[in-house]
């Protein structure tokens, strides 16, 4: 086995740690503040291929490898955990799908648009009935003439506010469960989409959250990704990748905490000595390393298995709830290890700890993630 970075990896590293410095990093506060992400940042993250990492380069994209993709997400969730899951969501649950399961047409009309960053992707599964219970969803699709027609709602759409490029989920008969779903690709501009509100958060404040109403959405029939039915499996599999970014958002927000908390306890002095001189502070410190290496290593390996294009839903499982609950438990910390200090905005912690808790929620409750792991064990 080879833990090193190949020399390309080492120079995403390195691109991506840059821009953060530069761009990212200073403009984090204002992005939590304002509940949004700078427009010309989103530009400058464009511009630099990060909307299309791993897409091919005919279709306009970067084309790097997955784990190019995952470490660029990492890097970017150190400093803003907002501006790392509007790459992650874009990629893993827009343009993955359609790269994976749409026909060369879809590709060449969606995937050059998503990968500059002129549309950013969404993924519209989520409705106010039907959360983990996916298979329950009641939007409906009825065929007519040359095209579907959608009706429903979704609701917890990351990126759903910039009106880009979704993939809907909607069921033709409910009767028929998980069977009866089918997918397709939207251009939320569309008439008859209708957004509803976008999310006041406890944190990734700077991220988009939309509610959309569906009324008589035209969606032309080469639209439908896939073939009908086939729209669970769709989304299991585009989850099944997905998580890997949740778990490198993750990893990201809790080494994020550890840099601030170590760099504090260094230079932070109480009672005549830096604080990283008291053994409590050093035991934080080292569990917060312990948690954080054991998350890296699995998620790295997840990254590479989809790499190689292995089976790695167990892993992307384990990926997702381990770093999820690490960065969780490392934010809490980060803030004991800062004191009062890090119950304070300027610090970053506290955004920090805001930030962390959706990644044991979205993309699958870290409870489902359970459930999965455990189907592998006992099988």
């Amino acid at each position: 086995m080879d833990f090193e970075f190949s020399e390309e990896h080492l120079l995403v590293q390195e691109g991506a740690r840059d821009l953060v410095e530069s761009k990212i990093k200073p403009a984090a506060i204002d992005t939590d503040k304002n509940h949004m992400i700078d427009p010309t940042l989103v530009k400058t993250i464009s511009e630099l291929g990060y909307l299309g990492a791993y897409i091919p380069e005919v279709y306009s994209g970067a084309d790097l490898d997955f784990l190019s993709y995952i470490i660029i997400i990492e890097e970017v969730s150190k400093a803003c955990a907002s501006t790392g899951i509007l790459i992650s969501a874009h990629t893993s649950l827009c343009c993955n799908p359609i790269l994976q399961s749409g026909t060369e047409t879809q590709k060449q009309n969606f995937l050059p648009s998503l990968a500059t960053g002129e549309k950013i992707g969404c993924f519209l599964l989520t409705e106010p009935d039907s959360g983990s219970d996916a298979a329950n969803i009641r939007t409906t699709y009825v065929e007519k003439e040359d095209a579907y027609i959608l009706n429903g709602n979704k609701i917890f759409v990351t990126n759903g506010g910039y009106l880009g490029i979704g993939i809907v989920f909607a069921t033709r008969d409910r009767s028929q469960g998980y069977k009866g779903i089918s997918a397709f690709i939207v251009d939320l501009s569309t008439s008859g989409i209708e957004i509803m509100g976008n999310e006041e958060k406890l944190g990734i404040r700077g991220s988009y959250t939309t509610s959309f109403a569906l009324d008589n959405v035209k969606v032309a029939k080469e639209n439908l990704l896939g073939k009908e039915g086939e729209g669970f499996k769709i989304a299991l599999e585009t989850l099944n990748g997905g998580r890997i970014g949740v778990a490198a958002q993750a990893l990201g927000i809790a080494e994020g905490a550890f840099d601030r908390s170590r760099a504090y306890a260094k230079e932070r002095k109480q009672f005549g000595k830096p604080l990283a001189a008291v053994q409590a502070i050093q035991f934080k410190l080292a569990d917060m390393k312990l948690k954080i290496e054991s998350a890296k290593l699995i998620t790295y390996k997840a990254a590479w298995l989809k790499c190689q294009k292995m089976q790695h839903s167990v892993e992307s499982a384990m990926a997702k709830t381990i770093a999820s609950e690490t960065a969780t438990w490392v934010t809490k910390e980060a803030i004991q290890v800062h004191g009062g200090y890090g119950y304070i905005c300027e610090y970053e912690v506290e955004r920090m700890f805001r930030d962390a808790k959706i990644t044991e929620i979205y993309e699958g409750t870290n409870e489902i993630q359970r459930i999965v792991i455990a189907k592998d064990v006992l099988k």
